[in-house]
């Protein structure tokens, strides 16, 4: 891995890596390492990327494995060993939404009243996101950082991992950039995931509904703020391709809006915005 320290937080990669290796994931181990020039020799995981093989027969069981690594790095959690997924990042998250999706991307100008029901949105969605109890989060646990691997699965991109909501990585791993399920098979994931959770002594509610809706809401902040980094990749670094993808999070966005009337005002929004792509 060719990281430049002047770009890369190395020492929290490998610390990182450390951790979820003492909790049993399967990482790339560290062979070698040369912080002052960035260099760092790891062990191959392979090339079969869940994104790559996912599909409907094998779903339920590649989904059982990552379930199973990610019940274990929650259950490691150490307080105070990773930095915190607090309101302030996660705010910084948010923002990126009406910075570059809605200025850069749509070129729109949200009025005064736009920007308070936004504001307000975004208020009503953090107070949820912050109620829920932390745990260690990946931050990216989705298809494209999970390799097929023995034993199942291998664990990558983890270099910004936090101390954050609970739900979060489900919802990564579920609402996922560049695949779709359908509502009955998240369900039933989520409802697996819970059960697990709750036999193991994770502090998930013990409500399934409202779990669900935790869920929901966490998923609200990280598509929203997909959406800006999209837009970012392609305005700032001249990369289109990931912009295509949009629509699948404009299509999860108002989905999650439409079951909770407290997100009709975001719904409104979109609809101002003409934000009315369908997943794919």
């Amino acid at each position: 891995m060719d990281a430049p320290p002047e770009q890369e937080d190395n020492p929290r990669f490998v610390r990182v890596a450390q951790l979820m290796r003492s909790a049993g994931l399967n990482v790339p181990n560290l062979e070698a390492l040369d912080f002052s020039q960035g260099f760092l020799l790891l062990s191959d995981l392979g090339t079969r990327v869940y994104i790559d093989i996912l599909n409907n027969d094998n779903a339920d069981d590649l989904f059982r494995d990552a379930l199973s690594a990610l019940l274990k790095w929650q259950l490691a959690t150490k307080p105070g060993a990773l930095p915190p997924y607090d309101e302030a990042l996660l705010r910084r998250e948010l923002a990126l939404f009406p910075d570059w999706y809605v200025a850069r991307e749509l070129g729109i100008e949200l009025d005064a009243r736009q920007r308070e029901t936004l504001e307000a949105m975004f208020r009503a969605i953090l107070q949820s996101n912050l109620a829920q109890p932390a745990v260690f989060v990946h931050r990216d646990f989705m298809p494209r950082n999970l390799m097929q691997t023995e034993p199942n699965p291998g664990v990558l991109d983890f270099q910004d991992a936090v101390i954050g909501p609970v739900s979060y990585d489900v919802v990564s791993l579920f609402r996922d950039a560049f695949i779709s399920w359908d509502e009955e098979r998240v369900l039933d994931w989520s409802i697996r995931y819970w059960e697990q959770a709750r036999r193991q002594g994770l502090p998930v509610d013990a409500d399934f509904g409202n779990f669900y809706r935790d869920f929901e809401w966490m998923g609200l902040q990280r598509h929203l703020k997909i959406l800006g980094i999209f837009a970012r990749i392609r305005h700032r670094d001249g990369k289109p391709k990931y912009i295509a993808d949009a629509p699948r999070f404009i299509g999860y966005v108002r989905a999650v809006c439409r079951r909770y009337q407290a997100l009709t005002p975001l719904l409104r929004l979109f609809d101002k915005l003409e934000l009315y792509a369908p997943l794919p």
